[in-house]
């Protein structure tokens, strides 16, 4: 069901609650949402408080409803968006739920395939490329202008992003002593440790990388992009591998996501349909500061359109 937020994905896909909220530090909301066939939001960051963290895992991390309809989705954000008093991040008030239905007019939208700078070997599938080049002509039917334009990712935004996720591993740990975890945990915060003297600078370059990252929206409204680079893989795959491996395995299968928890921008996920096998897969619609109203507007538009709500995977088990 993707992670981290799987379980909560899997509840809502099987129909257990109407809604959940998920927590998105790489793409933990958007990319359960892909793979189970469901609309989530990754809110702009602070939007809903991590009290008592002042922000989690040094501004990655952000907490983001996960439903089948945008409309449950927008209803779960607002009312459990809000500031505590601790707060490091405050964005201004929404009431996201108010753009649902609301036209947002003819927009620009630029449709970007091009995979973030990883260490790792990656590709995008053909079959989510094609559902994702699906979901542009549905943009285009829908009156927006659709422009094969990518964004600048650029090296650094990598290099930032590893020490505060590794750091937040290593502090996530410290705050639970004597927990047991998988061997790659405990590899990845000794690695956190070792990276911890990059944290201050990786943290200096975030408005570089926002003003870098950000040109794109001197052309474009909003930015549609895959939210996966594959479909859904095995879910024994991750099983008894090392940590090498691991990251090998979930970088070539998630390299979209990351870098707006970095920027700590609103990003939404589309459902867009399955693939020949019957996995969903989905697309990413991500725009700047506080346009969580915007995205939701377009993503209702979508939902009009697609009905993916009505849909469901062809379960592959034998039925009682």
């Amino acid at each position: 069901p993707g992670g981290s937020s799987g379980g909560s994905a899997a509840a809502v896909a099987a129909g257990l609650v109407p809604a959940a909220l998920g927590s998105d530090g790489a793409g933990s909301v958007r990319i359960p949402a892909a793979w189970n066939n469901l609309f989530g939001i990754k809110p702009q960051r602070g939007r809903i408080s991590t009290w008592p963290l002042p922000e989690a895992f040094h501004g990655l991390t952000v907490n983001g409803p996960l439903a089948r309809t945008v409309a449950d989705a927008a209803l779960l954000l607002d009312a459990a968006a809000g500031p505590h008093p601790g707060d490091l991040h405050t964005p201004p008030a929404l009431r996201v739920s108010d753009a649902v239905g609301r036209d947002p007019g003819r927009l620009r939208i630029a449709l970007s395939l091009r995979i973030p700078f990883t260490a790792t070997k990656t590709a995008l599938d053909r079959e989510v490329e094609a559902r994702v080049h699906a979901t542009a002509a549905t943009l285009r039917r829908l009156g927006h202008q659709v422009t094969v334009a990518d964004v600048h990712y650029g090296v650094l935004m990598g290099a930032t992003f590893l020490p505060r996720s590794m750091v937040g591993i290593r502090d996530a740990l410290d705050r639970l002593p004597g927990a047991q975890v998988d061997p790659r945990t405990d590899h990845n915060a000794t690695v956190g440790s070792l990276l911890s003297p990059l944290l201050f600078a990786a943290r200096r370059a975030e408005p570089l990388l926002r003003k870098q990252t950000g040109r794109i929206f001197d052309d474009f409204d909003l930015v549609l992009a895959p939210t996966t680079a594959t479909p859904p893989p095995g879910v024994r795959e991750i099983d008894d591998i090392g940590s090498w491996a691991t990251d090998e395995l979930i970088t070539a299968a998630c390299p979209y996501t990351w870098p707006w928890n970095v920027l700590g921008w609103p990003a939404v996920n589309i459902p867009s349909g399955f693939t020949a096998a019957g996995l969903p897969v989905g697309s990413q619609l991500m725009g700047g500061a506080n346009s969580e109203e915007m995205l939701v507007s377009v993503a209702a538009q979508l939902e009009s359109e697609l009905q993916w709500h009505k849909t469901r995977p062809t379960p592959w088990w034998p039925q009682p």
